[in-house]
């Protein structure tokens, strides 16, 4: 694991892949225990959660699984714009159903409440997040993630799914942006 550059940014290594694969492990370890009797559907959001929804959903064993994707977006260069966009919609009825929202990095917090006001209002049984990332310290809006993989300061990262303006989502590690 060598420094990288993307666009006119170097990054360099944070977090091996190893450690993230033993987080995601663990992660759908519990949500198999506690979400047994639920038949989830576990809802990704594009682009960046689809490493983190790959790696987990190999591992999730609980009968009636189903997957879909949305697409929210927020984010511009290393800053979040504060503006949410819905690129792409849900097409599932999820009326009375347990969805769990498996997203790859919440750090604002904007695009997650937006989200979670949309879910709410066509009725599920209950609303679930989890993230691979999280950046409390970075939060503007607070939301309920019930599955937190690896706590993270307010610093810029990529790999893992996780971009810079469309470059590095393809490294299985986890860099940070040097300063």
């Amino acid at each position: 694991m060598g420094n990288i550059i993307l666009h006119d940014k170097e990054f360099r290594p944070f977090i091996e892949a190893t450690k993230i694969d033993q987080v995601i492990t663990r992660m759908a370890e519990q949500m198999n225990r506690e979400l047994a009797d639920t038949q989830p559907l576990f809802l990704s959001i594009l682009n960046g959660s689809f490493m983190f929804t790959s790696d987990l959903i190999k591992q999730i064993v609980i009968p009636g699984t189903q997957i879909s994707f949305v697409k929210v977006a927020s984010y511009s260069g290393t800053c979040s714009t504060g503006a949410i966009q819905e690129l792409i919609g849900l097409k599932e009825d999820i009326q009375n159903r347990t969805v769990v929202i498996l997203e790859d990095i919440i750090d604002s917090g904007r695009s997650m409440k937006h989200l979670l006001e949309y879910l709410h209002a066509k009725n599920p049984k209950q609303v679930i997040v989890a993230t691979l990332f999280h950046k409390p310290k970075a939060a503007v809006c607070q939301v309920p993630i019930a599955y937190k993989g690896i706590e993270l300061e307010n610093d810029f990262v990529v790999g893992r799914g996780l971009d810079y303006d469309g470059l590095g989502r393809n490294y299985p590690d986890l860099y940070i942006l040097n300063a």
